[in-house]
C-alpha cells in the first residue's frame, strides 16, 4: 500500500519515495538552505494540525459498566436473582448478584485494550526533533513539526514524522518494528518504483523508527494521521475485535437455554391451571420453582473460574492472558499466523557458516550468547588447532564498533549492529578475548562502511612496530580488492570463482553475506584514507553466512502444531528468499510457494480468501497485508491466532481470534493490542498455550455436562409433579442449594483436571461444532434421566413407608447429590474409562470437593437451624444406605454407557 500525501486541499496525491528529492521540496514549497518562515510555519501549522495523533472517542465509565451486562446469560442470572429475592431467600439472590457484579467489574477493568493500543502508539513518536527554520537550527518539539519542515537526523534518534530523504551519510535505520526486516536497512536519496512495499522504500525514514548508524537531512511528507505509523493507529481504531469461539457458543446455548426455559415452564403453568384445575396462584408457584430448577445459575462463575485456572496455570509456563476467553479461544485455534522476527527467530544475528579457502565450516549456537564451536562435515573442531579459524575471529572482532555485555538478567545485549554483534559472537565462540586483543592490537585509524564504498577498515599498530589494516564488507566488493587468499598457513592466489560458488550457495540459503580480509601495513602510517585501501592487495580470510536463526525451540513447537491439526504461517516483511530459507529450517508444510506483498496488493479479498490456505509464507508484507490475510482466514472459517511483536503487528493481533505479543522486545501497542503475552518471547510457549487452552475447554464441556444434568433432574421431578398430580419432591429453596452447592464443590474440582493423554494429537475442534453436541446433549439427558429416577423413586419410597414430607424431601436433595458425587467420577473423562484417569483418586481436588459437600450436606441434614431453613429432617442408617446404593447405580450405569459407544 502506498504512502501518499495531499499537499494541499485541491492537490494531487504524491508517492513521496518515487519522487525525485529536489521535486520533493518544491512540491511542498520547502526551503532547503533556510527552512521554513515563522510566517509559513504557522500557516501550515494552522492547515494542518499538530503532529500527533488524534485521542479516540471513548466511552464513559458508567456505560462501560452497564453494557458488562448486556449477555443472555447474564440475563438468565440475573432472572436466577429476581425470582430468588421473590422466594425471600435473601442470601441466595445476594450470592447470584454477587457473581454478576463482579463479572462486571473484571470486564470494566479488562475493557479498552484498543485505547491502550492507541496510547501505545502515539507513545512511539519522537518528542524532540532537529529542524532548521529561518536559517537556523533549532531543538523543537516534534508534535509542532509540519510538511515542508527540513529535519536533521543522527545515530540514536527516534524519526519523528515521515521524511522524505535528501542527504544521507552511512545512514542505517532500524525498521523492524514497522516492517519486521531484521536488520537495519541503509538508506540512500535515489527514488525507487512508485510500486515498491514499504520495506524497500530506501529514500524514506518513517515516523516511529530509529537510526542507528550515521546521519542524514530530510524533508517532512507527512505527519499525524497521514505517517504510516498513524495509517496503523487509524486501522487499529478502524478494527473489530471478534467474539471468541466459546462466547459466540454460549450466547447460542444462553438464548435456547432462556427460551426453553420460559418454554417449559409456562406449558407446566398452563397445563396445571386447565387440566389439573390449581390455582392461579399455586401454579405460578409451581412454575417458578420449575424455572429456578432448570437455570444453572452457578454455570457462569464455574465458566470463569475455570477461565481464571487457566490463566494461572498458562503463567505458569510464561504466558499472560490479558482477556479472560482468549484462553479458551487458544484451544480452537486452526491457524497460527506468526511474524518472524523476533517470534520464531531472536532477532539476533548469528554467523552460521565460515567458508573458508580449505572448505565450509559450520557454527553452532544461537544469537549473542558466546556458546556454540565450529564443525566440518559434522565433525567438531579444536580452534585451538585451527589458527586460521581465531584469524577470523581477530579480524572480525577489531573491525568493529558494536559492543555486547551481559545485563542484570544474565542476558546478552548489544549496543551497536546487529551484524557486528554476531561478529563479536563468532570471536568469543573463536576462544578470543576481547579486551586483550583490543590491547595487542589497539586501533588508530577507521574508515567508516559507507554505502557508496560498501566496506569498512580499521588501521591497527601491534607493539612491537607493525601495522595491520582489517577490512570486511560485501563480498563482491571486498574481492575486488583481494589478490590472495588464506588456505590453512599458507597464502596462494585468489581463485574468484571458488569464492562466488560458495557465496551463491549461502545466499541461496537466505543468508547475509559479509567478506573479511587483511593486508599488513609495511609503512606503519598513522591515518588511514581510501587511497591506502584501493590499490588493493589484501588477502581474503573468510566469507561469513550471517542470518537471525529460527530458535531451536520454536522447530519444535511447530513440529506440536503440526501434530496437532494446526497450520502455522509466517508473515514477514524480510525478503522472500530469507523467508522461504526460514521456512524450511522451521519445517513448515509449504515452503516452495511464497506470496510477496506486491502480489497480495494484486489480489482482491476474495482471490486472496482463496489462495491463503495453501501458502504459508508471505514475505515483504504491510501492516495493511497483515490484517488482510488474518481477514482472509477468518472468512475461511479459519480460527486465527497471530503472533508479533511490532507495530506493524497490532492491527492483526487486534483483529485475530487470539492475538499473542511478545513481552521482552514487543513494542507496547503490540502487548496491547493482543489477548495473550509471552514473557519469554517464545514461539514454543504459544502451543503450550494451546495444550492449555485445548484443557481448559475439555473441562468446561466437563463443568457442563455435570452441571446440566442436576438441573435436568430436578426440573423434571417438579414438571413430573405438576403432570401427575403428585406433591412437589423438592422445593425451590432446596432446589436453589442442590445448585449452588453442586457449583461451589463439586463442578469447581473439574477446572483443575489435567489434560486428557491424545489432547495434542486431535485435530482442532470445528468453530461451528456446538457447545453440546449430539452425545453431550445425550449424556446429559440420560443422566438426567438417572437422577429423576433415583430422587422420584426414593421419595415416592419414603413416603409409601410412612415417612413424612420432610425427611421424603430430605432423601430426595440427598440422593441427587450423591448421585452427582459419583457421576464426578464418571465425568473427569467423558467418553473413556475412570481407570484411564489415574483411578478414582488421580485429581486430589475431587477429592477435597467431596469431602466439602459431604461436611456441607451433613449440616443440612443435621443442624437445626438449617432444618428449619430448608425444611429438612435427620436421616437414619438405612436412608444412608440406600442413597449410597443409587450413587454407585449411577457410577456403573454410565460406566456401562461409555462401554456401549466406544463400541460402537
Amino acid at each position: 500500500m502506498n504512502v501518499r500525501f495531499e499537499p494541499d486541499s485541491v492537490g494531487e496525491a504524491v508517492d513521496w519515495h518515487a519522487c525525485p528529492g529536489a521535486d520533493a521540496v518544491a512540491r511542498l514549497d520547502a526551503n532547503r538552505g533556510r527552512g521554513l518562515s515563522a510566517a509559513e510555519l504557522e500557516h501550515r501549522r494552522t492547515r494542518y494540525g499538530p503532529n500527533a495523533l488524534p485521542s479516540p472517542h471513548r466511552r464513559g465509565p458508567m456505560l462501560r459498566f452497564l453494557l458488562q451486562f448486556h449477555n443472555v446469560l447474564i440475563y438468565v442470572l440475573l432472572a436466577a436473582g429476581v425470582v430468588t429475592t421473590l422466594l425471600g431467600h435473601a442470601v441466595d439472590a445476594g450470592v447470584i448478584f454477587g457473581v454478576v457484579l463482579i463479572n462486571a467489574v473484571i470486564g470494566v477493568i479488562q475493557e479498552g485494550k484498543a485505547e491502550r493500543a492507541l496510547d501505545a502508539i502515539r507513545d512511539m513518536l519522537s518528542p524532540q526533533a532537529q529542524v532548521l527554520r529561518d536559517g537556523h537550527r533549532q531543538d523543537v518539539m516534534a508534535d509542532t513539526l509540519v510538511p515542508g519542515d527540513i529535519v536533521f537526523l543522527v545515530s540514536g534518534d527516534k524519526v519523528p514524522a515521515d521524511l522524505r530523504l535528501l542527504e544521507v551519510r552511512s545512514l542505517r535505520i532500524d525498521e523492524a518494528a514497522l516492517t519486521g526486516e531484521s536488520l537495519a536497512v541503509e538508506k540512500h536519496i535515489t527514488a525507487v518504483n512508485a510500486n515498491a512495499v514499504l520495506g524497500d522504500r530506501s529514500c524514506m525514514a518513517y515516523s516511529g523508527t530509529l537510526v542507528v548508524h550515521g546521519q542524514a537531512v530530510g524533508v517532512v511528507v507527512a505527519t499525524a494521521t497521514r505517517t504510516e505509523i498513524g495509517r496503523i493507529s487509524a486501522m487499529l481504531d478502524e478494527v473489530q475485535t471478534l467474539s471468541t469461539p466459546l462466547l459466540r457458543q454460549l450466547a447460542g446455548f444462553g438464548r435456547v437455554l432462556t427460551w426453553a426455559i420460559l418454554g417449559i415452564a409456562l406449558a407446566a403453568y398452563v397445563f396445571g391451571v386447565v387440566v389439573r384445575g390449581y390455582a392461579s396462584g399455586e401454579m405460578f408457584l409451581a412454575a417458578v420453582g420449575l424455572a429456578v430448577a432448570a437455570i444453572p445459575e452457578g454455570l457462569p462463575a464455574i465458566m470463569n473460574i475455570t477461565l481464571a485456572i487457566g490463566v494461572q496455570a498458562m503463567a505458569r509456563r510464561n504466558a499472560i492472558i490479558r482477556r479472560l476467553p482468549a484462553v479458551e479461544a487458544l484451544g480452537s485455534v486452526t491457524v497460527i499466523c506468526t511474524d518472524k522476527t523476533g517470534t520464531l527467530t531472536r532477532n539476533e544475528m548469528t554467523v552460521q557458516e565460515v567458508l573458508l579457502g580449505d572448505g565450509m565450516l559450520a557454527v553452532s549456537g544461537v544469537g549473542y550468547a558466546p556458546h556454540g564451536g565450529f564443525s566440518r562435515d559434522g565433525r567438531e573442531l579444536d580452534v585451538l588447532e585451527y589458527p586460521l579459524l581465531q584469524r577470523v575471529g581477530r579480524a572480525a572482532l577489531l573491525c568493529n564498533d558494536a559492543a555486547l555485555a551481559l545485563d542484570d538478567d544474565a542476558r546478552w545485549r548489544l549496543t551497536g549492529d546487529p551484524t557486528e554483534g554476531a561478529l563479536l559472537t563468532l570471536a568469543a565462540k573463536a576462544g578470543l578475548d576481547a579486551a586483550f586483543e583490543r590491547e595487542a592490537l589497539p586501533r588508530v585509524d577507521v574508515i567508516p562502511f559507507e554505502s557508496e564504498h560498501r566496506f569498512m577498515a580499521t588501521l591497527h599498530h601491534d607493539h612491537r612496530g607493525g601495522g595491520l589494516i582489517l577490512l570486511k564488507g560485501a563480498p563482491e566488493r571486498v574481492l575486488s580488492l583481494c589478490a590472495t587468499q588464506r588456505e590453512g598457513a599458507h597464502e596462494r592466489a585468489l581463485d574468484p570463482g571458488y569464492w562466488h560458488r560458495g557465496a551463491e550457495r549461502a545466499a541461496a540459503q537466505g543468508m547475509r553475506l559479509l567478506a573479511i580480509a587483511e593486508r599488513y601495513d609495511a609503512e606503519r602510517r598513522h591515518a588511514l584514507d581510501f587511497d591506502d585501501v584501493e590499490p588493493g592487495g589484501f588477502t581474503l580470510l573468510a566469507i561469513l553466512g550471517l542470518s537471525d536463526p529460527p530458535r531451536e525451540e520454536a522447530v519444535q513447537a511447530v513440529a506440536q502444531c503440526r501434530s496437532a491439526g494446526i497450520r502455522v504461517k509466517m508473515i514477514t516483511g524480510d525478503h522472500a528468499v530469507t523467508a522461504r530459507a526460514i521456512g524450511r529450517q522451521l519445517g513448515l508444510a509449504a515452503v516452495e510457494h511464497v506470496i510477496t506483498g506486491v502480489e497480495i496488493e494484486q489480489l482482491d479479498d476474495a482471490q486472496l480468501a482463496r489462495v491463503v490456505g495453501g501458502v504459508d509464507i508471505f514475505a515483504r508484507a504491510s501492516p495493511a497485508h497483515k490484517l488482510r490475510l488474518v481477514k482472509a482466514l477468518q472468512a475461511q472459517h479459519e480460527v486465527v491466532s497471530m503472533t508479533g511483536d511490532g507495530i506493524n503487528d497490532a492491527p492483526a493481533l487486534k483483529r485475530a481470534d487470539v492475538g499473542v505479543a511478545m513481552g521482552r522486545k514487543g513494542t507496547e501497542a503490540a502487548k496491547e493490542a493482543a489477548e495473550m503475552v509471552l514473557a519469554d518471547d517464545n514461539f514454543a510457549s504459544v502451543a503450550a498455550a494451546v495444550e492449555e487452552g485445548r484443557r481448559v475447554y475439555d473441562n468446561l464441556k466437563k463443568a457442563i455436562v455435570f452441571i446440566l444434568p442436576t438441573n435436568i433432574g430436578q426440573g423434571a421431578m417438579v414438571l413430573a409433579a405438576v403432570l401427575l398430580g403428585l406433591t412437589m419432591p423438592i422445593t425451590p429453596a432446596q432446589i436453589l442449594w442442590v445448585n449452588m452447592i453442586t457449583a461451589v464443590t463439586l463442578s469447581l474440582a473439574l477446572a483443575f483436571e489435567a489434560p486428557e493423554r491424545d489432547i495434542m494429537l486431535r485435530p482442532p475442534r470445528s468453530p461451528s461444532e456446538p457447545l453440546l453436541t449430539r452425545f453431550l446433549v445425550w449424556r446429559i439427558v440420560f443422566v438426567g434421566a438417572l437422577l429423576v429416577a433415583g430422587g422420584m423413586g426414593l421419595f415416592l419410597w419414603e413416603l409409601a413407608r410412612g415417612a413424612g414430607l420432610a425427611a421424603a424431601r430430605t432423601v430426595t436433595v440427598n440422593a441427587i447429590l450423591i448421585g452427582e458425587v459419583f457421576y464426578l467420577f464418571n465425568v473427569r473423562s467423558i467418553s473413556g474409562s475412570i481407570l484411564n484417569r489415574e483411578g478414582m483418586l488421580g485429581n486430589r481436588y475431587v477429592l477435597y470437593a467431596i469431602a466439602l459437600l459431604l461436611l456441607c450436606q451433613s449440616l443440612f441434614t443435621y443442624l437445626p437451624a438449617m432444618q428449619l431453613l430448608f425444611g429438612t429432617e435427620a436421616l437414619g442408617p438405612d436412608e444412608w444406605m440406600r442413597i449410597l446404593v443409587f450413587g454407585v447405580i449411577v457410577l456403573l450405569v454410565v460406566e456401562a454407557e461409555k462401554v456401549l459407544l466406544r463400541g460402537r
